[in-house]
């Protein structure tokens, strides 16, 4: 007799991501209370299986949900305000003078824009860095997609209080009201370097090592924030902080741009994970963040997109492809960075950047969080080579179907869990408010 699970779906092709990175022809998945139960070519599985429901997506493949390692959600509600600057004055003179005037109500509707473009274009999970962030995870428990976040500390006053001992005891309540959640988990956040003290980024780590929490900061993003530090701390940023006990493996470091070579040992040495973000950091001009010599040491290192305000898409397959050109043109060298590697940093690397070593594959006894594309679309035909074709022709608007624990969240134009158009009209509403701060400065 067939065994019984809760759903068997079937595929023209799934990209398991698994440790021989295999490539399954006319695959299925039995997934049975959200894990995958098994999984191979169709003729040798579906016949051991009774789903209790059958989803045949026929001409889509199949691959592990995307991990956007580095992102900000909310700031969809910035989203092409002001364009066209670089980091510091567009921080300094355009996203802190709004963001001071936050409301929860704004900050979790933005969130929720930007979890439905994330799960639209195949995101399962991502590492989040706001202020408010108890409405950010609200959102995120609405959309229903994995999300480990936390308050951003700053040594200067926020929508979400006044101290950096506010934000802190923020993360504290959130960590307790979260704790054991299935798809919510929380990192301590402090913003950066530039916007933090030493004696506020030691209560941080004393904080992630008090509750184990993993550690999520900007760092060494530009070479105008190197400049700064060792003005100000007679330091270059991945040494002040290392200085500081904050590189460990739990630690996530966003950017990570400017650094030497012996920074690069260091940051190996560590076990933490860089998350490398082409789109922002080409739209700001940060710089080429050295990612083939990472990989070449063996260092983990995941793909975000950063936030809308400061990339425009929350769009994970723009940013594998981006990454891929990017440093093959910086390397001059078209063999760096080749696409199975881009993959390996939206899935596994992302992974890794989450601390949540389950994700990103798509195993027997792994999560089913998965994503599926149309293969009939134009841009996907003809078919050579599956990672090629996700790396370097796929848009993300290919998506017709993501899942979380065997959830489908995402189906053919239709969010399941919340009213889309219902959230446009709030965003419209948003936007009026935003123009209207943003004219009185």
């Amino acid at each position: 007799m067939p065994s019984s699970c809760d759903l068997l779906l079937h595929a023209a092709c799934v990209v398991t991501q698994n440790t021989e990175r295999a490539t399954i022809e006319n695959g299925t998945l039995a997934i049975d209370k959200g894990v995958i139960v098994a999984l191979g070519p169709r003729p040798d599985i579906a016949p051991l299986w009774q789903g209790a429901r059958e989803l045949d997506l026929g001409n889509m493949l199949v691959l592990p949900g995307l991990v956007n390692a580095h992102t900000h959600a909310a700031m969809t509600f910035l989203r092409g305000l002001a364009d066209d600057l670089p980091l510091m004055d567009w921080l300094a003179e355009h996203i802190f003078p709004v963001e001071q005037h936050l409301t929860p109500e704004i900050v979790e509707w933005s969130s929720l824009l930007g979890y439905a473009e994330m799960l639209r274009t195949g995101a399962t999970a991502c590492m989040d860095m706001y202020i408010i962030e108890e409405a950010v995870f609200r959102a995120a428990d609405t959309a229903g997609l994995r999300c480990c976040g936390g308050e951003a500390v700053f040594a200067f006053p926020s929508a979400s209080g006044p101290t950096p001992e506010h934000a802190l005891e923020l993360t504290r309540e959130l960590a307790q009201r979260y704790r054991g959640h299935p798809r919510i988990s929380v990192a301590v956040n402090p913003h950066s370097v530039y916007t933090t003290t030493p004696e506020i980024l030691g209560r941080c780590r004393d904080l992630a090592e008090e509750c184990g929490l993993p550690l999520h900061i900007h760092l060494a993003e530009t070479a105008s924030e190197t400049a700064q530090c060792l003005a100000r701390r007679g330091k270059r940023p991945l040494p002040y902080c290392r200085d500081l006990g904050l590189l460990t493996p739990n630690t996530t470091l966003a950017h990570a741009v400017d650094l030497t070579d012996e920074e690069l040992d260091i940051l190996a040495e560590s076990g933490a994970t860089p998350v490398h973000n082409p789109s922002s950091n080409m739209k700001l001009a940060s710089g080429v963040a050295r990612i083939p010599e990472m990989l070449r040491r063996n260092i983990p290192v995941g793909l975000g997109t950063d936030g809308a305000a400061s990339n425009n898409r929350l769009n994970m397959f723009t940013e594998m492809g981006r990454a891929a050109l990017l440093h093959k043109l910086s390397g001059n060298d078209p063999t760096t960075l080749p696409a199975a590697l881009v993959l390996d940093m939206a899935t596994l690397g992302g992974a890794a950047a989450l601390h949540r070593p389950g994700l990103g594959s798509l195993t027997v006894g792994g999560p089913a969080d998965l994503t599926a594309l149309d293969l009939s679309a134009p841009n996907l035909q003809p078919l050579y080579a599956p990672v090629s074709h996700l790396v370097y022709a796929a848009t993300g608007m290919e998506v017709g179907l993501t899942m979380v624990e065997g959830e489908i969240l995402y189906h053919d134009g239709v969010f399941t869990r919340f009213d889309y158009s219902a959230l446009c009209a709030a965003m419209r509403d948003v936007r009026d408010w935003v123009r209207r701060k943003a004219e009185r400065g």
